[in-house]
């Protein structure tokens, strides 16, 4: 089930463009009395011709790369700047009252571009924008302030550019039209900025209850005290100052412009109606944020131990590394061999690796396989017994990335527990299979069981590694028998 839930979250997009034709469809249904009939044609005919969109997103949200990767890039215009025109095009060159299917395509061809300009601009750009320090540091109080005032200078052209005009200007009241007339506003411009800081004034109303709601109301008295004293409290806010509030709007000119908006009796219960939705409407969007707030905060503070963790299991496995180095270093020293400079090297490689390399939280994945390599490579030169080694790979792109260091505790452990304990002739069998989906390793060495053995701290460390890097997303398995010990080890790299 896991499995499942995590392949239908990696293709949100394509579920976007389902729920689009949904919608679609149901919008072809109104005013229909086979309103079943006809969402189904609806979405059917959506479906099957606009089947290449949906299969290029699901394959494309499958492989874990973005839409002008190498491998995608080809298929999203194909699809996007081929199909996507020509069907458009054949669709409006085919609509007619009696082809009630060719303006459902048309729509949703219009539809699907519209959403994929959408997907790709908050793809490309808006991570960069959130990346601004101005943006970063916006709240939502500033945010709120910024767009009641913007709107205020809107309708104040609109209400401007709405003067002298028949349609909404009487000799009694004055509607504010849909309309914005440049030289109107030039010529009477003292009349827009004094409209438009008037209705400035009336949405300052809202947002002074607003902003008491989000800094006191919410944070303070809802949270720490409960919500009976926050149901108390805004009542008693919106008893001291609404009158106040309403007397004032009351005598703003552009109340009588527009017909008395306002009622000249500050007192009457519409303007505390008027609070209360505000407070009303706002408490969900608070909540939201202050829940967003406190769980960016714990998963910050999960993400600092888990970092923290991460450093003292590599503190522990440096020396574990360099005590099996150093006794590597001894063995041949003792056998005076001519290969010892070159296994010195070597050692040396190895230790650059760990000390640099395993500073990072992701590798090649064909720079782990170099190590292993290297690695392998210096326990047959000081193997004192024939070793069949053998080492199958299968690795789709050498960039794939991982974490490092997993894969070598295996191999390390194969051969303390297993080889250097054969009474014989030993075996070492390594085969790792890779893509940008998965990761598959399996190590099989010749085992004597011995009554003293224990896993040491390599295995150990592994597992809460791998809880920590990939939680939920990999699989160690072991089994021992007939002499032959096998480990193996599934990561999702997804």
């Amino acid at each position: 089930m896991e499995s499942v839930i995590g392949a239908l979250t990696r293709r949100k997009d394509t579920w976007l463009y389902v729920g689009l034709f949904c919608w679609i469809s149901v919008g072809f249904t109104i005013g229909r009395d086979d309103y079943w009939e006809a969402y189904f044609h609806s979405l059917l005919a959506l479906a099957g011709l606009w089947s290449p969109v949906l299969a290029v997103t699901w394959v494309r949200e499958g492989s874990g790369e973005g839409r002008f990767a190498r491998r995608n890039r080809m298929a999203w215009f194909g699809c996007f700047l081929g199909y996507l025109p020509l069907l458009l095009m054949l669709s409006a060159a085919l609509l007619s009252p009696g082809r009630p299917i060719w303006p459902v395509v048309f729509a949703g061809g219009l539809s699907i571009a519209a959403l994929e300009c959408v997907l790709v601009v908050e793809s490309q750009y808006f991570g960069r924008l959130y990346q601004v320090k101005w943006v970063r540091k916006l709240s939502l109080e500033r945010a709120v302030l910024v767009s009641i005032t913007g709107l205020a200078l809107l309708l104040g052209a609109m209400a401007v550019s709405s003067l002298g005009n028949p349609l909404y200007h009487s000799g009694k009241q004055l509607l504010i039209g849909f309309e914005i007339h440049i030289f109107k506003i030039v010529t009477r411009f003292p009349t827009f900025l004094s409209y438009s800081l008037q209705l400035l004034i009336m949405y300052l109303a809202g947002y002074f209850f607003f902003y008491i709601n989000s800094r006191w109301l919410v944070p303070r008295i809802l949270k720490e005290q409960g919500i009976l004293y926050y149901v108390l409290c805004s009542a008693a806010l919106i008893g001291i100052f609404y009158p106040f509030w309403g007397q004032l709007l009351a005598n703003l000119p552009l109340s009588k412009v527009l017909g008395d908006v306002f009622s000249t009796n500050p007192f009457v219960s519409e303007n505390a109606f008027g609070v209360i939705l505000v407070l009303a409407i706002s408490l969900p969007v608070l909540l939201a944020i202050q829940w967003a707030k406190q769980n960016s905060l714990i998963t910050s503070l999960k993400h600092e131990k888990s970092q923290a963790e991460l450093d003292l299991l590599k503190q522990q496995l440096n020396p574990h590394f360099f005590f099996n180095t150093l006794n590597n270093l001894y063995a041949l020293s003792l056998q005076r061999s001519e290969q010892t400079p070159e296994s010195i090297l070597q050692l040396s490689e190895l230790m650059r690796y760990v000390i640099y390399k395993a500073k990072e939280p992701l590798v090649k994945i064909e720079d782990e396989v170099k190590y292993l390599r290297d690695y392998l490579q210096l326990q047959k030169i000081r193997s004192k017994r024939n070793l069949d080694l053998q080492f199958e790979e299968e690795i789709g792109d050498g960039t794939i990335l991982i974490a490092p260091l997993l894969l070598i505790v295996f191999v390390e452990n194969a051969f303390k527990h297993g080889v250097e304990n054969a009474e014989g002739d030993a075996f070492l069998s390594i085969s790792l299979k890779a893509d940008r989906h998965s990761l598959r390793f399996t190590c099989e060495n010749s085992f004597e069981p011995a009554p003293d053995a224990h896993t040491g701290i390599g295995l150990t460390n592994l597992r809460k590694r791998l809880a920590l890097l990939y939680p939920a997303k990999h699989r160690i398995t072991t089994s021992a028998g007939d002499g032959v010990f096998v480990a193996g080890l599934e990561i999702d790299l997804l």
